[in-house]
């Protein structure tokens, strides 16, 4: 005799199978390959060993072999992320139909790999501008090692690289790693210039329509984030409208500022802490909390 627990879960089991109830379960249509988290996890690490060796990866006993070192893990690289891309072409509706799809994503992980070094120049930029900026950092090696925003940069880098070569999800997840491991969110699709310095970095959020220009600093806490956004007749959000702030050079931004919309903060301006900005300012300009305000009350008068 079937129990009532057994023809509960039974029951969950037939609806969970069905396609009908979850709007957002679209795969369950279709026989696809989907992408591995833990291979593009595989690829974070190894992007990290390629860019700054010695410091991920293992340790480059010699000079000399760093030559052997990188060319073996270029091309785990490439073989990995052919096939990561493969997995994720049906994303795009124009490339999911291609007879060529694998070639077309060996031609993408080969493409990337050429961006390689011009990454790791910017990357470098980030490094030092860092050290530039923060004097309890002794050193390039010790910022490569422990500081997050490096880590989180490394993830951006590679996906907005990624992401400008029309790969499809791949850099989403490679971002949203970064998010996890360090509580910074920068969608890959920012625009970021060079000598990009994060300092401490916990719940930084830079949204996908933003640009920011060279030598930009960003304290714990910033959000680069959206006002509002339009919407279509049918109430959905409309996609890819510019709706981030744009950061011009020389920037600096204090800790849990707010700047939202697509707004210009111009080059050399200064925004002061916890400030909720949602207009344009001019070049060197400040912008500055009201200062506080001191009362005294008791009883709980004044709360």
């Amino acid at each position: 005799m079937e129990t009532k627990s057994g023809g509960i879960i039974e029951e969950a089991i037939r609806r969970l199978s069905g396609h009908g109830d979850a709007e957002c379960d679209s795969l369950g249509h279709h026989e696809h390959l989907l992408p591995s988290i833990e291979k593009l996890k595989e690829i974070v690490e190894l992007l990290r060993s390629i860019i700054f060796p010695g410091y991920f990866g293992g340790p480059v006993l010699r000079q000399q072999s760093r030559h052997h070192f990188l060319g073996v893990r270029i091309e785990k690289l490439y073989g990995l992320l052919s096939e990561q891309i493969l997995s994720v072409q049906h994303f795009d509706t124009e490339k999911s139909g291609s007879v060529n799809a694998a070639e077309h994503a060996s031609e993408n992980a080969s493409q990337f790999i050429g961006l390689l070094p011009d990454i790791r120049r910017k990357l470098c930029t980030d490094v030092k501008a860092i050290y530039d900026g923060d004097p309890a950092a002794k050193n390039y090696g010790e910022i490569i090692f422990c500081y997050p925003s490096i880590r989180a940069m490394i993830n951006y880098r590679a996906a907005h690289a990624l992401l400008s070569l029309g790969v499809p999800l791949i850099p989403r997840i490679i971002a949203e790693m970064a998010h996890s491991e360090t509580g910074i969110d920068i969608h890959p699709g920012a625009h970021i210039g060079d000598h990009f310095c994060i300092d401490h970095g916990t719940g930084v959020v830079i949204g996908e329509t933003c640009i920011i220009g060279n030598h930009v600093r960003l304290y714990q806490g910033v959000t680069l984030g959206a006002k509002k956004f339009a919407l279509d007749d049918d109430g959905n959000p409309v996609k890819n409208l510019p709706r981030h702030p744009i950061i011009e050079d020389n920037v600096v931004i204090y800790s849990n500022a707010n700047i939202l919309g697509r707004i210009t903060i111009g080059k050399n301006s200064v925004i002061g802490g916890n400030v909720w900005q949602t207009v344009s300012v001019p070049p060197n300009s400040r912008v500055l909390q009201q200062k506080a305000v001191e009362s005294s009350f008791t009883d709980g008068l004044g709360i």
